[in-house]
């Protein structure tokens, strides 16, 4: 177990807004494979720049970023862990799931791909369908310009909106179209949350639960759905994640411990201009806790 002290001073810091950085680790972000604004090699130099030194690119449903990833990897000292993260459903719910450490060429994360680009493809064709009974015409053929189709996500349709000037900024666009609950937050496509979990360890890797809190489950419900997530073989829960309010982390601790999960960490990064989340950005961690990271022998302590 590795104790993480509150009052001790992080080596690392985040020049942007000046929250410090724990580890030199990030196993949660995404590039321009998924709906990310930096290509795989430019984050892999973001990350270089802010003293990372393990990164994990998980990109959404995709593992396509991986190869251009690693080159950059060697190149910039940095050790990369093969990631994805993957869309599920868990009682009409959409949950993500972060696999980390997999092989993207077994032949499970290839049927996992391969499934989620048509479930991506044929949610991006009703999203549109959605807005154009708002008026909105031509969106999803301007997303394109933005995204791999099948990678194609919702900040897609939202760039493709604030450009066509249906809406003044990608935030009113989730807040009105996109957002949990709106016309546009289609989930019918995506597998069940067993599925995934199944996907990422037939494939060697772990299953992480991606940011808890940002779903909408209570306390209650969001302990069902652990008991299943740990039931289909989830390994781990992220307890630390860009945009997380730090007073909260420890009861995310306390619920991993209740659970056995292992504990990852990760900015959820995808644009520098989003100031919620910057590469490497997660609130501090507060007690003992059972890093995923050792998986894969990877030893570090606070700075």
């Amino acid at each position: 177990m590795l104790a993480v002290l509150a009052h001790r001073t992080p080596t690392f810091s985040d020049p942007f807004s000046g929250i410090q950085m724990w580890f030199p680790i990030d196993l949660h972000c995404h590039s321009t494979a998924s709906d990310g604004g930096h290509s795989p090699s430019q984050l892999v130099q973001l990350a270089h720049q802010n003293g990372l030194k393990y990164l994990a690119l998980t990109d959404h449903d995709t593992c396509a970023g991986l190869g251009e990833a690693r080159e950059a990897a060697a190149e910039q000292g940095v050790e990369l862990i093969n990631g994805i993260e993957l869309s599920s459903i868990w009682a009409n719910c959409g949950i993500h799931v972060v696999g980390l450490g997999m092989d993207p060429d077994h032949p499970s994360m290839q049927q996992a791909q391969a499934q989620q680009k048509q479930a991506r493809i044929k949610r991006s064709e009703q999203i549109d369908q959605a807005l154009q009974q708002r008026g909105m015409t031509g969106v999803l053929e301007r997303a394109r310009q933005f995204g791999a189709t099948d990678a194609l996500g919702r900040p897609h349709f939202a760039q493709a909106m604030v450009q066509l000037g249906y809406v003044d900024t990608e935030v009113e666009a989730f807040n009105r179209y996109l957002g949990s609950g709106k016309e546009g937050d289609i989930r019918c496509h995506w597998p069940s949350l067993a599925t995934v979990i199944g996907w990422i360890k037939e494939s060697g890797g772990v299953a992480v639960l991606a940011h808890p809190l940002k779903y909408d489950l209570n306390w209650r419900r969001l302990r069902l759905m652990l008991n299943d997530f740990v039931a289909a073989g989830g390994g781990a829960i992220e307890v630390s994640y860009g945009g997380e309010n730090p007073h909260r982390i420890i009861d995310l601790v306390r619920i991993a411990r209740e659970h056995g999960l292992k504990m990852s960490v990760g900015s959820d990064f995808h644009r520098s201009e989003f100031h919620w989340s910057r590469l490497g950005k997660y609130p501090p961690i507060k007690g003992d806790f059972d890093p995923v990271w050792q998986e894969w022998g990877i030893e570090l302590e606070a700075g």
